[in-house]
């Protein structure tokens, strides 16, 4: 159950609740606030609802270097929290962060045990899902609520930002996105989906994301990311 007075904005904490302001005042805001929060309280929904915006209250819009856009939200018990491919400390690794982490170690040397990517969002790595909701079990079951039009919004305005920004976009679905952004200005990066069924037909494998990410952060200057 959620709190009737709950506002969707209340959940930010940072400065991304002035830079979306508008977008929180849209009529198509509205619309999907009343249907997030009306599933919340008739369905099981993943992630809990206090962790709906963690990818953006752990990286705030003036840090954010990079950004991974996720499809939606792990579908299974106690994964999803709020960060696109991440799951909480303790639980057991999904086969597409397992993927992630084969090719982390291929590009870089570098292993990680923990599914917890809260430390690449400290640093400024935005892991954010073009549906922030999903039914518990049904994969997808919130695509047509109204979310990429949020994702959209966030996406224009990291276009905008003053920095140039690394987009990985991993997939198909991913890639629709791809003329939001500024290839001019940021660096974009696009590969096939760590999921097992596209990384073993595509081009994940050797795709070196996390390399070729630091390397153009480096070269204009930026810190890169720890990645382990």
């Amino acid at each position: 159950m959620v709190n009737e007075e709950l506002k969707l904005q209340d959940l930010l904490q940072n400065d991304w609740k002035s830079v979306l302001k508008s977008t929180f005042r849209s009529e198509n805001f509205e619309k999907l606030s009343v249907k997030v929060l009306d599933v919340y309280q008739n369905e099981l929904v993943y992630p809990p609802v206090s962790q709906l915006f963690d990818a953006l209250n752990l990286c705030s819009f003036e840090n954010t270097r990079v950004v991974i856009l996720g499809q939606d939200p792990y579908h299974g018990p106690g994964q999803a929290h709020g960060l696109s491919f991440s799951v909480p400390q303790g639980v057991p690794l999904p086969p597409s962060l397992k993927n992630i982490y084969k090719e982390l170690f291929q590009d870089l040397g570098l292993m990680r045990s923990s599914g917890d990517l809260s430390d690449w969002a400290g640093q400024g790595v935005l892991l954010l899902n073009t549906s922030l909701t999903v039914r518990a079990g049904e994969a997808g079951s919130h695509a047509a609520m109204g979310w990429p039009m949020f994702t959209k919004a966030v996406l224009n305005l990291l276009n905008a930002h003053e920095s140039p920004i690394v987009f990985l976009l991993w997939g198909n679905h991913a890639q629709q996105f791809a003329s939001l952004i500024d290839a001019n200005k940021h660096y974009v990066i696009k590969s096939a989906h760590p999921s097992p069924l596209s990384a073993n037909r595509g081009r994940w494998f050797g795709s070196k994301p996390f390399s070729q990410t630091n390397n153009f952060l480096v070269s204009q200057g930026i810190e890169p990311i720890r990645w382990a």
